[in-house]
């Protein structure tokens, strides 16, 4: 990032043409808001100069001393980003941010211009400067504006530009042109009667200055926007892409942005893609999430949404597509990250199932895959196909977080998956099933796929209770329950809500008031290594299960005479007909029962093996 600070003449005298995003947004200064204010600032530093100027005159001192002493007015900053031009051509500046400021500056010397060719001064050639690039370095008319504002403004700009003064309404460039040259025209003259003239223009053009910040390369574009705005509504990924997206459509003499816009991009102004998903310093809006996912898809390179722009601008700089192109797949993503997320038709059950699953895992970095797979025609990925794929990221995350392994590295394993996933779609004959499989029963010991005998040890032996969210608990109690209800050809039809049942420990917590160890044969260290143990089973799978709100919480801690007819009262969850059978309940049941749900788990989430032979079985 170059960051200067300019006098306005610096910055607006060179051939340069500062040009303003198409669907930036509207312009919004007025004059009780920022036209008064300005010229007021204007008015202040003129008087300063002028103040200075006397002084030296009545004293015989120098003038350029006295000139230099006059402390400058900041305006604030612009944010400018270098776009690319032809040899010899005229410079080329997006603006980024600052918009509002430099349209209304460009204004105000309009305004200060009007009265200067009013009253014939000399100092109009130097002005215009400001406003006009010379004709002898322009192609095209609209190339003499230094400011090109964006595409919705350009009719009227030239108007509100030209000498011929234009009417003073129908849009707030003509107000703010007519109010800054009534407010010139009274400032000329000094209450005294003297000509500010001069003071007025060369406060303009030197004691305003403005912070000209130039992207570079590598510049953390969106940090610098949320710090000059402070506690204004910045402008968020989603705008700053948007701007890009459209500005290089536009400068590559692309047609009917308009038209792309609203087939497009305009589905993104929806309030659901404005509600902020993840918390605290990660939380973002939804639509400058699905940027981050197209990009990480598309380039096959991690996406940050905190540093979105630069590497968005990086990558289109890179690739050569049209506009259109680029906007009908980031279409695509949109309309697939919605169906991930359950706004619109998932496809199919498993579909659905499997983005709900991975969503309660919180596994972001999976989203690229899920939303790239949808993206894919049937021709190319056959239903059964798609459900086979999510099947298998699911059964591996699903498989690891039963586990308890760690998840660092899950972005690089998702990328590693859909590179392969891609060579497979872009292979006449390739697989894209087997390549997801594949690659996901590759990854290296770190990230390995879980044995049906790790699943089985973890629920024997693995505290769940506290180490696990509740969610991630109903989430494997019910989809356990789920299953057993279709295999179940008796059950009655029924539809549960697990995320609304509770999490009951059949063996209570406090299970020393009504739940005491059996008396028997050891000395006092047997019996305290037993209580250990009977503490750490209370907390395994095997002794969890959910119940309703109908369930009698005050029978929660007592014994199980007195439990067990309420547990059986809840038999219309498969998960607790087992539970309710059982004519005692102690350490060597809960560890039976983990048994009993291992099995049915490892069913629902088979392992790579298994889900295999599935893909071997349909394909014959």
């Amino acid at each position: 990032m170059q960051a200067y600070t300019y006098e306005l003449k610096q910055i607006l005298t060179p051939e340069r043409r500062y040009v303003i995003p198409t669907f930036q947004r509207d312009y919004e200064w007025t004059q009780q808001g920022q036209w008064q204010l300005l010229f007021e600032d204007l008015d202040t530093a003129a008087e300063r100069l002028g103040q200075a100027r006397a002084f030296a005159a009545a004293t015989g001192s120098s003038r350029a001393s006295a000139e230099k002493s006059v402390s400058p007015h900041f305006l604030g900053a612009i944010v400018c980003d270098q776009l690319p031009s032809p040899a010899g051509g005229l410079d080329l500046r997006a603006v980024i941010d600052g918009q509002q400021r430099l349209t209304t500056l460009q204004l105000l010397v309009r305004g200060v211009l009007d009265v200067l060719i009013e009253v014939g001064s000399p100092r109009v050639k130097q002005v215009r400067r400001l406003l006009e690039n010379p004709s002898d370095v322009v192609d095209a008319d609209h190339e003499k504006h230094k400011l090109w504002p964006r595409r919705k403004d350009r009719l009227v700009w030239p108007e509100a530009m030209g000498d011929a003064l234009p009417p003073v309404k129908g849009h707030l460039y003509l107000e703010a042109r007519a109010y800054f040259r009534a407010a010139a025209q009274e400032a000329r003259t000094g209450v005294d009667g003297t000509d500010r003239t001069d003071d007025l223009v060369d406060a303009l053009l030197d004691l305003f200055k403005l912070v000209v910040i130039d992207l570079e390369e590598n510049d953390d574009a969106q940090v610098i926007f949320e710090v000059l705005n402070g506690r204004q509504t910045p402008l968020s990924a989603n705008d700053l892409v948007k701007n890009l997206l459209f500005l290089r459509g536009e400068l590559a003499d692309e047609k009917q942005l308009e038209k792309l816009y609203d087939a497009y991009w305009a589905d993104f102004d929806d309030p659901w893609w404005k509600v902020q998903v993840g918390t605290g310093h990660a939380a973002r809006a939804r639509r400058d999430v699905i940027l981050s996912v197209w990009l990480t898809a598309t380039s096959g390179a991690e996406a940050s949404v905190a540093h979105l722009y630069g590497q968005v601008r990086s990558y289109l700089s890179l690739v050569d597509r049209k506009t259109e192109d680029i906007l009908q797949e980031l279409h695509a993503y949109g309309q697939a990250y919605r169906a991930i997320y359950g706004v619109g038709d998932p496809g199919s059950a498993v579909l659905a199932r499997g983005y709900q699953r991975l969503d309660r895992l919180k596994i972001l970095t999976a989203v690229p895959l899920l939303a790239w797979l949808r993206t894919l025609p049937v021709s190319r990925l056959t239903l059964a196909e798609h459900e086979a794929c999510i099947r298998s990221i699911e059964s591996w995350a699903v498989r690891r977080m039963i586990i308890g392994a760690n998840t660092r590295g899950y972005n690089a394993a998702f990328l590693a998956v859909l590179k392969d996933a891609r060579r497979a779609a872009a292979a006449p004959d390739g697989s894209v099933a087997e390549a997801v499989l594949a690659a996901l029963e590759a990854a290296p010991n770190s990230l390995a796929w879980p044995s049906d005998d790790a699943v089985l040890t973890s629920f024997v032996g693995n505290r769940f209770y506290n180490n696990f969210s509740q969610e991630r608990i109903r989430l494997l109690l019910g989809a356990i329950d789920e299953r057993l209800r279709d295999e179940n050809k008796k059950t009655e039809s029924a539809t549960f809500d697990y995320e609304s049942l509770q999490i009951e420990h059949v063996m209570p917590r406090a299970w020393r008031d009504h739940w005491p160890m059996p008396v028997g044969e050891g000395d006092e260290a047997q019996r305290a290594l037993a209580e250990v143990e009977r503490d750490a089973a209370k907390d395994r799978l095997g002794n969890l299960t959910l119940v309703s709100a109908t369930f009698n919480q005050s029978v929660s801690n007592g014994p199980w005479t007195a439990k067990q007819p309420e547990l059986a009262a809840q038999s219309a969850l498969q998960i607790n007909n087992w539970i309710a059978g059982q004519p005692e309940w102690d350490e060597a049941v809960i560890a039976t029962r983990a048994s009993e749900l291992a099995t049915v788990a490892t069913r629902i989430w088979l392992s790579a093996e298994g889900l295999r032979l599935e893909l071997v079985s349909a394909s014959d």
